[in-house]
């Protein structure tokens, strides 16, 4: 079963903000300099390499539940974890630090093995944590 990634309005106005400040560079060098006269340098390449990179995680983070493992999609970033090896889950807390694949705040903290955790961000908390326990019925789940 395939669970999209909510989005926040924190995570698209960081988006559209670090998107709208490049736009406005490039223009204003266009501008300054004239149409003609521009040419793309390395800061522009790297200016359209960050935005290409904020649009792919916008809509390629996705999950996926198998009957063996939990697959996650962030833009590159792509992993599994044996659900077997899940022992507890955090609902409603957002984690700050570590790896996070998510594009939303209060989702999912998943301990696996004895120290790992990954932070996900599903549309809906329940419908994922309802469908993990029918795959896994000795997950804790912990709400916050």
């Amino acid at each position: 079963m395939k669970f999209r990634s909510r989005k926040d309005i924190l995570f698209q106005l960081l988006g559209f903000c670090i998107i709208g400040f490049f736009i406005g560079i490039i223009l204003f060098r266009i501008l300054s300099i004239g149409i003609e006269n521009y040419t793309i340098t390395w800061t522009g390449i790297l200016m359209f390499a960050v935005f290409g990179f904020l649009i792919w995680l916008g809509f390629g983070t996705n999950y996926e539940l198998t009957q063996t493992k939990l697959k996650y999609k962030s833009g590159p970033i792509r992993g599994k974890i044996e659900i077997d090896k899940i022992h507890e889950i955090i609902k409603g807390k957002t984690l700050w630090s570590g790896f996070k694949p998510a594009t939303a705040r209060n989702g999912l903290i998943i301990k696996y093995e004895k120290y790992n955790e990954l932070y996900i961000s599903q549309k809906t908390n329940d419908s994922f944590i309802k469908k993990i326990l029918e795959l896994n019925n000795k997950i804790k789940i912990t709400t916050d």
